[in-house]
């Protein structure tokens, strides 16, 4: 098939036209989470939740991509006053937002997760359609994974009304049924530092509820149904029970009065005039009395919000992967399209080295995801969950969320510039991935809140020791096969200053070394762990891409030497690096041959 055509101009002469990107089946063509797939999941688990992941691989390229595209063109729009000057602060979204919406009920994109008929496999099928959906929703995943978050904050603290209310709107299939929930803790006093909070939550005599008073600062899903809130407790009189985050509950609000839906005692001052995910309804508002209801103890509001800030930072993870997948995905497709200098893209290898560098920032993120996922989804199952589990997750949920957050901009901006000056262009939807993937390191803490969020793990859940046992379980699995000796020595290596920053902030206490050091600690982390994800997959496979792929990341993020003995090399580009360039960037088997044939019958939507 022709990778261009020509156009004819007004003047009747012939015109180069170039070919868009296009996508097919982002399932079937995703060869390396069906692989990964193939390793952690059971047999019968993975044949039944596979048609489905088929289907729906082609409907996130169809009707849900163009829905995600009209949302993004007609973003939200604020109506404070009717045509007879009544306050009415009504927010107006597109149709397509709100097809999302059904369509979200309808794909069981919260559901799946609570049904659990996949028991502890049944997270890692939800977030894995919420994966695909990601990119091609505008953002509707922002509202899902705070309705998800709610859900199981609903689900470990709601009362028996909540469980038969709420609850079951959250997990419907009905899109009739169906709530989503917001979830605004920011205020212009705090951001992350939720203890400087303002809003107070007073106690109504008689009633198990309390009113609420205050100023949000941002407010994302604003057109939901429902929202969980952290407010200050203040006795009847109005004086604040606590102080700092020891005073805090969270509350469970209804946006809309039940009976005549208009807002419960809220104003809207103005919408968000965000950098990105403009699809997505993002306000600032007032609560002047809104009714509230406790969830959890009074006073512990930030560990009872805590499950929400858990699932939330999953889902961040999410989004962050499905972009840099988008991003490879386009831009390998465009390699096969573009022809410069008398040969296609696919053939330069510059090209290729670079979309390689991306596919493996890609699969070791993927690896990360899928990790945690399972972690997760362990955790909720009777039975098969420990308290190793529970504090591995406490350390590697925020590991996670910072470390993808920030590659998923750096791979976004790659797959901006593999697309030339048209990937610049705002109808090339390229720009739109970097802007709805910037926001991924700000929301659920920023980089840097989170990385000393890693020191709290390890200083009050000791969740170092599960961290550094099942490296070292890993690494033992193959201490006896040559093949891993390159990348098993790196990674011990980064073990070894694992315990030396540890052991200097711990015994001694240096807490101004930690804080200062705490990114490049976190980072540490992060990719020694992912290098004993992609040795775990190497070991599995037995493939020798995947090997290449173990040896790269630990060569390239853990900074092993670069001596004469070294299997890779800056000053070893050689024949087989430039081999293994080829079939990371081209998606190619071990005969270098095509995993997804270039044009084939599953290339879906031209983007």
């Amino acid at each position: 098939m022709e990778t261009s055509f020509k156009q004819v101009g007004y003047s009747g002469k012939e015109y180069f036209q170039q070919q868009a990107p296009h996508l097919g089946n982002q399932y079937l063509d995703d060869t390396y989470l069906l692989e990964t797939l193939k390793r952690v999941l059971p047999n019968n688990i993975r044949e039944s939740i596979e048609p489905d992941l088929r289907r729906f691989g082609d409907r996130v390229v169809k009707d849900i991509l163009e829905l995600g595209r009209a949302s993004e063109n007609n973003s939200p729009k604020l109506i404070q006053y009717d045509a007879w000057g009544k306050r009415i602060d009504k927010i107006v979204v597109d149709e397509s937002w709100n097809i999302l919406k059904d369509i979200s009920a309808q794909e069981g994109l919260v559901s799946i997760g609570y049904e659990r008929k996949q028991q502890e496999y049944s997270r890692l099928y939800q977030y894995l359609k919420i994966y695909l959906f990601a990119c091609s929703s505008a953002v509707f995943d922002c509202p899902l994974s705070m309705t998800d978050g709610g859900a199981r904050l609903l689900e470990l603290h709601g009362s028996k009304d909540l469980l038969e209310g709420p609850y079951k709107h959250f997990i419907s299939r009905d899109p009739k049924q169906f709530w989503t929930s917001g979830q605004w803790m920011t205020e212009k006093s705090g951001g992350s530092d939720v203890a400087n909070s303002e809003t107070t939550a007073t106690e109504v005599l008689g009633k198990n509820m309390s009113t609420i008073e205050g100023y949000k600062y941002f407010t994302s899903a604003t057109t939901s149904q429902t929202a969980i809130i952290l407010a200050r407790d203040c006795d009847s009189n109005g004086k604040p029970c606590g102080e700092g985050s020891r005073g805090l509950s969270a509350f469970y609000i209804q946006i809309r009065d039940p009976q005549t839906q208009d807002l419960n005692k809220i104003k809207i001052h103005k919408m968000k005039n965000k950098f990105g995910t403009k699809a997505v309804p993002t306000a600032e508002l007032e609560l002047l009395g809104t009714p509230g209801l406790r969830l959890g103890p009074k006073g512990r509001g930030v560990p009872v919000i805590a499950s929400i800030l858990n699932i939330t930072r999953i889902h961040n993870v999410i989004h962050s992967v499905s972009t840099m997948r988008r991003c490879v995905a386009l831009a390998r497709d465009f390699s096969h399209r573009r022809v410069v200098f008398g040969s296609k893209l696919s053939e330069n290898l510059l090209y290729l080295s670079t979309l390689a560098e991306m596919e493996l920032e890609f699969r070791a993120s993927l690896q990360f995801l899928v990790d945690v996922t399972l972690l997760f989804g362990r955790s909720e199952i009777a039975g098969k969950s420990s308290s190793s589990t529970d504090s591995l997750l406490r350390i590697l949920t925020p590991l996670s969320k910072l470390y993808t957050a920030k590659q998923s901009i750096k791979v976004s901006s790659e797959g901006i510039e593999c697309l030339g000056g048209t990937g610049y262009m705002e109808d090339s939807d390229m720009p739109r991935l970097l802007r709805d993937t910037q926001v991924t390191s700000i929301w659920e803490g920023t980089t840097n809140v989170l990385s000393m969020d890693v020191w709290r793990s390890i200083k009050t859940n000791n969740s170092l020791k599960p961290f550094l046992e099942i490296i070292n379980q890993r690494l033992q699995s193959v201490s006896t096969l040559k093949q891993f000796q390159f990348s098993s020595a790196i990674i011990q290596d980064s073990v070894k200053l694992i315990n030396e920053i540890t052991k200097q902030v711990m015994e001694q206490m240096d807490m101004e070394y930690a804080e200062s050091n705490a990114r490049r600690y976190a980072y540490l982390l992060s990719e020694t762990y992912m290098a004993t994800l992609l040795l775990d997959h190497a070991k599995w496979s037995n493939k020798s891409l995947d090997i290449e792929v173990l040896n790269r990341w630990c060569q390239f993020k853990l900074k092993g030497s670069r001596s004469e003995n070294n299997p890779i090399s800056f000053t070893h580009s050689d024949a087989n690096f430039r081999k293994v360039d080829r079939q990371l960037a081209l998606d190619l088997n071990e005969n270098g041959k095509p995993n997804v044939p270039f044009l084939s019958v599953s290339k879906l939507s031209k983007y």
